[in-house]
């Protein structure tokens, strides 16, 4: 496994890389990054050979002064261990001044879409993907990416950003990995206290519940109502958002006759942790 740590390392090893399928992430990782590696190593095969490439970038541009950037759980030793486990060809570590030189003035925002839900609890944070994204994809020109279905904003948001820029990549989606208690994988877990970690499985219960109302009928409003009443009644737990929006672009609906996804934001001490589900009618 190849390890770049710098953009010009990333491009030399690139030159002859042929098909590239790339996995951003975070660091930190666990089960569910290295199923999208999965995700990606089987596209890859499909389509002929190639290789997968996994970039680790904290990136500072998503995280507003008030978020935990520092306190944001890093492990890189372990998370090289896992991706060569996993099959993973070569890892892109950059330092933040070699992905943010003194002096740019370029940003990438996707107005509508990074603006709304998440985007409104935590302003900046999409254009700070969406910049970050669109760097490793000119850096390492992969053919396809693999995104996480957890945070099931940011893939929407992709997939805009990359049909509005023609950007010759095609954006995969990896589904979420959970826990046997059902709570959805993340790197923030690490964060959360005993009895956090206790308390989180709710969002999952609440999505549950979600799922078998709309199968028996029911309507967007009383469906909100059933998740906040069951949200709420954890302690532990802060609801910040819910939200039941169309699966396809995330625009409000009226009536549940369409594929739908439920999105959901809860705050555990300093831990925000959102959780999803796309439901079909």
């Amino acid at each position: 496994m190849q390890i770049c740590r710098s953009t010009q390392a990333m491009r030399d090893w690139r030159q002859d890389a042929g098909r590239v399928a790339l996995v951003p992430t975070m660091g930190a990782l666990h089960p569910g990054h290295l199923s999208l590696v999965t995700r990606a190593r089987d596209w890859l095969d499909a389509q002929g050979g190639g290789r997968v490439v996994t970039s680790i970038f904290v990136n500072p541009t998503q995280f507003a002064p008030s978020e935990d950037l520092d306190k944001y759980p890093r492990s890189e030793a372990q998370d090289l261990d896992l991706l060569a486990g996993a099959g993973c060809d070569a890892v892109f570590l950059p330092q933040v001044a070699d992905i943010y030189r003194p002096g740019a003035q370029t940003q990438v925002e996707v107005t509508g879409l990074g603006r709304m839900l998440m985007g409104r609890l935590r302003p900046g944070h999409f254009r700070g993907v969406a910049t970050v994204v669109t760097k490793l994809f000119n850096i390492i020109q992969p053919q396809a990416a693999v995104f996480g279905e957890k945070d099931y904003q940011q893939l929407t948001l992709i997939r805009q950003m990359v049909a509005d820029l023609d950007i010759p990549v095609q954006v995969l989606a990896g589904p979420t990995v959970r826990d046997a208690d059902g709570l959805a994988l993340s790197s923030r877990n690490q964060r959360l206290t005993p009895e956090d970690r206790v308390a989180a499985p709710v969002l999952a219960r609440a999505l549950d519940r979600a799922q078998a109302m709309i199968a028996q009928g029911t309507t967007p409003a009383a469906l909100r109502r059933a998740i906040r009443t069951l949200l709420a009644a954890e302690p532990q737990g802060q609801v910040r958002s819910i939200d039941i929006r169309d699966a396809d672009d995330l625009a409000r609906i009226a009536t549940l006759d369409r594929p739908v996804v439920i999105l959901l934001a809860v705050r555990f001490g300093e831990v925000l942790l959102i959780d999803q589900r796309v439901v079909h009618p």
